[in-house]
C-alpha cells in the first residue's frame, strides 16, 4: 500500500501532522531551512498515513540526510499555525530529541545541503549547525523554541504557537 503524508487541504487552509528532531552536539543544533527561505526548522517531516511518529522520523533523516538516528524522548508537542503561502496551516508537531547513531554520516559543524520532495515538488534545503547560545540571532520557528532548547525539561511539555501574516 503506498502511504501518504497527513497533510490536507480543507476549506479553511492546510492541516500538518509533522515530526521533528532535536539533534544537540556540543551545544550546537541542528536546524534546516528551505533556501528560498530564511526561517529555519528542526529537521523532520510529514508522518504518513499508518506510520509511528518516531518511524517517521527515523525515516526523514534517512531519506533527507542519510543520516541514521535515535530518538531519545519526546521533548515537546506543539500546535502550530502558520502561514503556508497564501493559505493558513494548523499544524501539530511532535519534538523529539535524537542522536546520531553514527556521527561520520553528516558533517558536524558547518552546513550542508539536501534535498526533499513535497507535492511533487523538489525543495532545496540547507542544514545548518548553530550554537544554541546564538539563535536569538536567527529567525527559528517554532521561536519559542530557542529558549526552550536552552534549558531542556525532563518532561514533556506542551505549546501553542501562533505566526502572524
Amino acid at each position: 500500500m503506498d502511504r501518504q503524508d497527513n497533510l490536507y487541504k480543507s476549506k479553511g487552509g492546510l492541516f500538518s501532522y509533522r515530526v521533528s528532531g532535536v539533534l544537540i552536539q556540543d551545544g550546537n543544533v541542528l536546524l534546516q531551512h528551505v533556501i528560498d527561505d530564511p526561517a529555519y526548522a528542526f529537521p523532520g517531516g510529514h508522518v504518513n498515513f499508518g506510520e509511528v511518529s518516531q518511524d517517521a522520523l527515523i525515516r526523514e533523516f534517512k531519506e533527507e540526510i542519510a543520516a541514521d538516528i535515535k530518538p531519545l524522548r519526546l521533548l515537546w508537542v506543539g500546535e502550530n499555525f502558520f502561514p503556508w503561502g497564501e493559505v493558513e496551516c494548523h499544524q501539530i508537531c511532535l519534538y523529539y530529541q535524537v542522536i546520531l547513531c553514527d556521527d561520520s554520516q553528516i558533517p558536524l559543524e558547518g552546513h550542508f545541503y539536501a534535498q526533499d520532495e513535497l507535492g511533487g515538488k523538489r525543495i532545496d534545503l540547507e542544514f545548518c549547525w548553530f550554537p544554541i547560545s546564538s539563535l536569538e540571532n536567527i529567525d527559528v520557528y517554532p521561536t519559542l523554541c530557542k529558549e526552550k532548547l536552552k534549558n531542556l525539561s525532563d518532561r514533556v511539555e506542551t505549546f501553542v504557537f501562533i505566526q502572524k501574516q
